[in-house]
């Protein structure tokens, strides 16, 4: 078995090896580590190897194990990746740092009223349905620039948009396309790329990849 500290130290030369090509910073790409399903005691090697920023699928999951690690890492960071129900909104602007899945206006609505009532604001990416997949959360590309607009209207901080390109298809033409819709809406943040592509993401401008089997191993 690997150490994290190695496989974290793997993933990161990596991406620094993709940056150079693209003419891109180490620094301009957030490597968030997908530690969904795993529990805290698979967690705390990677925090202690000096990495922070983590992600999550779901609210209650979240709850459940990270008090106890941000106790002994206050500075660790935490996104949500996940789906997102409206009625969780509360909880995910108490708990994350960002959150990678505003797709819908019902969703929009329920987490600028939860970041008033709190009294902070949580940046969001907007979740795009690149591949036009059904069963897919994401807003459809034809809405993108009125929902844009209605992100920005509510004061809520537009991180980027963020993409999981259907399965078993070559990732490339989707992340480019991701990129096209950012520049064209004026929109900085990219969060795509997962450990099967998060090089090939890097190569086109994501500023997050979301890497978890690659840190983590494979998930029992």
């Amino acid at each position: 078995m690997e150490s994290a500290a190695t496989r974290l130290a793997q993933v990161e030369a990596n991406i620094a090896r993709m940056c150079k090509p693209a003419r891109r910073e180490r620094q301009d790409v957030t490597l968030i580590a997908v530690s969904k399903t795993h529990p805290a005691e698979r967690i705390a090697p990677l925090l202690e190897a000096g990495h922070r920023v983590f992600g999550e699928n779901r609210v209650q999951e979240a709850q459940d194990k990270w008090p106890q690690l941000r106790d002994r890492f206050g500075d660790a960071q935490l996104h949500l990746i996940g789906q997102l129900q409206s009625n969780k909104a509360e909880d995910a602007v108490a708990l994350f740092d960002c959150i990678h899945s505003l797709d819908r206006a019902s969703l929009l609505k329920a987490l600028a009223k939860a970041m008033d009532k709190a009294g902070k604001r949580v940046p969001c990416f907007v979740q795009v349905n690149i591949g036009d997949e059904a069963q897919k959360g994401g807003c459809p590309i034809s809405e993108l620039p009125e929902f844009l607009d209605k992100v920005r209207a509510a004061d809520i901080p537009l991180a980027g948009l963020m993409c999981m390109p259907p399965a078993g298809i070559e990732p490339a033409p989707f992340f480019a396309f991701l990129a096209k819709l950012a520049r064209d809406n004026a929109v900085q943040g990219l969060s795509m790329g997962m450990s099967g592509d998060y090089e090939t993401a890097v190569q086109l401008g994501a500023t997050h990849v979301r890497v978890g089997t690659a840190l983590f191993g494979a998930r029992g």
